[in-house]
């Protein structure tokens, strides 16, 4: 890989370790190209822990951080030297290919969109994120960056999504669904009836309002909705997926054919939990920006950090901002 991914090692609830944990897996594993950015010496104590030679790992010192609950615009007017703000410094000067972050979204949004700046043509960058389906994954989008939203918007996102799903899932006509309430046409709000409309006259294989568990059916690739419903959305099955993991720990410890049981069932779990785990999908790219951003969870522990790297280097290598100017 010869991209170089900017990583902000400041942003995340487990920051420095597990942005510098997840850089050397990547590196490791990958071949990954990384450059660190935060505070140089508490990265130089988290990479000690490691065995780097050989690896190609720099830091690049910043000294501000934006935290969880300071204003996305915080980062651009107030903290131009925090880890996020120069991350994209070093993409926009050509010194890395992409960021990575799990830091606040608000604020990776608004310096992508200020250093970078937007895709000619797109009123708003959104992020999309991949759920698990019966069948394979189902893009979301938006999944937070935008909490209100216009009908132009959501038929963006649909455009931007089923670009990103050819490339990704290589699925040619990748089939959109617009979230609803109800699959008749009567259903919706103002903004779904609207952005309907405009997604039945586009080039797109658009299917029609969709319902919440269209999203886990494999019905359809793309699901478009607002940023409000989208972050609903996956708090609700990120929640739901711990749920279901700790009932199922509780009535198989609760009955002893059943402890007997899962002996012989361990691999199949095993299976599930890998397949429903959020750190298996890495980070969720911010489609729409002039460049490539990848937002991670707060959250995130190592392998998630380390996944969104490698996926920071092949969204990047694609040049997918091109590709989507070229459709607008």
């Amino acid at each position: 890989m010869s991209v170089k991914i900017a990583v902000d090692a400041m942003g995340g609830d487990n920051s420095p370790t597990a942005e510098v944990a997840g850089a050397v897996a990547a590196c490791r594993e990958w071949g990954c190209r990384v450059v660190l950015v935060g505070d140089t010496e508490q990265i130089q104590a988290e990479l000690v822990k490691h065995k780097t030679a050989g690896l190609s790992i720099d830091i690049h010192h910043a000294s501000q951080v934006v935290g969880m609950h300071d204003a996305p615009s915080d980062a651009i007017r107030k903290k131009k030297d925090s880890s996020i703000r120069v991350a994209f410094d070093l993409v926009k000067q050509g010194d890395a290919s992409a960021v990575v972050s799990a830091g606040n979204s608000g604020a990776i949004m608004a310096c992508g969109m200020f250093v970078l700046g937007r895709v000619k043509g797109i009123e708003r960058p959104a992020i999309g994120t991949f759920l698990p389906n019966l069948d394979s994954q189902t893009l979301v989008l938006d999944m937070g960056a935008n909490v209100d939203c216009k009908a132009s918007h959501l038929y963006q996102f649909a455009i931007m999504g089923s670009l990103y799903v050819e490339h990704f899932l290589k699925k040619s006509r990748p089939r959109v669904g617009l979230l609803s309430n109800g699959e008749e046409e009567k259903k919706g709000n103002d903004l779904t009836r609207e952005a309907h409309q405009l997604l039945k006259e586009a080039d797109l294989n658009y299917l029609g309002y969709v319902e919440g568990g269209d999203v886990y059916n494999g019905s359809v690739d793309i699901v478009v909705c607002d940023g409000f419903v989208g972050n609903v959305l996956l708090k609700v099955s990120e929640g739901l997926a711990v749920a279901i993991g700790t009932m199922l720990k509780q009535e198989i410890g609760n009955r002893f054919w059943a402890k007997v049981g899962y002996l012989f069932s361990r691999p199949a779990f095993a299976a599930f939990k890998k397949r429903t785990n959020p750190a298996e999908y890495g980070g969720a790219p911010l489609l729409g920006i002039a460049g490539a951003g990848i937002v991670c969870h707060g959250s995130s522990d190592p392998m998630a950090i380390g996944i969104a790297i490698r996926q920071a280097g092949e969204y990047a290598k694609i040049r997918f901002e091109e590709k989507l100017a070229s459709l607008l």
